[in-house]
């Protein structure tokens, strides 16, 4: 399985308009993010999670040809804006696509793009064939998918476990029943968006005490905010099987 970070920012991400701090002003790659995302190619099959504002660019970038599904965690904004073009990969890839969502999800998809769900559709618009997932495991041909349930604040939101790899975004809180659905993962890949308190995400501390308690042997954190420091400085206070994940990073499981 490959992994693709197609993002690992945020909508506090880098650069921010008129933030003019030693991050958002950094010239190293590595310090321009854009919104969070990771492209899974498994088995001949491709798989996005999230399809944010940047979705398209990181589509793009990644050269990425063929979309077999669009799986999404939760229906904030800087996850779903950039659904609209998923219609390019129905134009190539010559089939309409499946999109995985729990119910609030396709409540926002259906606000969001009415055109995509009308009776009468316009020529050209995206074609999906929409699917329901809750907490309970599912099944992309012979590809088995576990939900986790986290908590975004109050707001339920889904991490996905395929195989030995575990992706978790938007969370500051994780049960210890979904806990168990982590353990024995061979990569974790975690939210850690700053180092002070945030309301609904993981601080940096907490993000690694987290990823110690479940035992991870590797573990990547992704959606970073321009507020926890320079992509060359944070990996010095990490520890030695973790890592700050940058866009366009490949790992392979």
């Amino acid at each position: 399985m490959k992994v693709t970070f197609l993002g690992t920012g945020t909508s506090q991400g880098v650069p921010l308009i008129g933030c003019t701090c030693e991050v958002c002003s950094s010239e190293s790659t590595f310090d321009k993010r854009l919104r969070s995302s990771i492209q899974i190619d498994i088995n001949d099959k491709v798989f996005v999670i999230d399809s944010g504002p940047d979705f398209r660019q990181q589509m793009l970038r990644a050269k990425t040809k063929k979309l077999d599904a669009l799986i999404f965690t939760h229906e904030h904004k800087d996850h779903i804006a950039g659904m609209d073009d998923i219609r390019a990969f129905n134009y190539l890839n010559k089939k309409v696509i499946d999109v995985y969502a729990s119910l609030p999800v396709q409540a926002a998809l259906k606000r969001e793009y009415q055109y995509v769900f009308a009776e009468k559709k316009y020529p050209g618009i995206p074609q999906i064939n929409l699917i329901t997932i809750d907490s309970t495991p599912f099944f992309i041909d012979a590809i088995e998918v576990i939900p986790i349930e986290v908590f975004h604040f109050k707001m339920p939101v889904l991490g996905f476990r395929i195989q030995d790899f575990t992706y978790i975004t938007d969370a500051n809180f994780i049960s210890e029943k979904e806990k168990e659905k982590i353990k024995g993962s061979k990569v974790l890949v975690l939210n850690a968006l700053r180092k002070e308190k945030h309301i609904s995400h993981f601080t940096l501390d907490e993000a690694i005490s987290l990823a110690q308690e479940l035992e991870i042997p590797t573990v990547y954190f992704t959606h970073i905010s321009h507020q926890l420091g320079l992509h060359k400085e944070v990996p010095k206070i990490l520890p030695s099987n973790m890592f700050l994940a940058f866009d366009e990073l490949v790992i392979e499981i």
